[in-house]
């Protein structure tokens, strides 16, 4: 398995770190950016049209955006007591490396809800 390691590439679009998921440090899956078979994603797909890397660069509030806040996101939220949308607002605050830094060292693919 892989060690976790600090790099802002490994955020997905919706904001959460691939670097800390189980399935990328194993090997089973190359990311959110080179995962082809994650065409299924809205928000990656978004934000490839937009030429965003992640959702953190869009001018919409990410709590009103019905992209970010689809169904599936409801479901993945609630079954990993996920809040990617927190994961984005960090973003927008502290940058993509701060946050990168964060999830790395709390050895986390997302920010809890609280």
């Amino acid at each position: 398995m892989k060690e976790i390691t600090i790099n802002p590439q490994q955020i997905a679009a919706c904001g959460l770190y691939c670097g800390a998921c189980k399935k990328f440090l194993n090997g089973k899956c190359p990311g959110c950016k080179e995962n082809e078979k994650a065409s299924w994603c809205k928000i990656r797909k978004c934000c490839q049209e937009k030429d965003l890397h992640t959702c953190a660069e869009c001018d919409k509030d990410v709590k009103e955006c019905m992209i970010h806040n689809n169904f599936v996101g409801k479901i993945f939220a609630f079954l990993f007591n996920s809040d990617r949308a927190a994961c984005i607002r960090y973003i927008r605050e502290n940058g993509e490396d701060a946050f990168a830094e964060k999830m790395a060292k709390d050895q986390q693919m997302t920010m809890k809800r609280e």
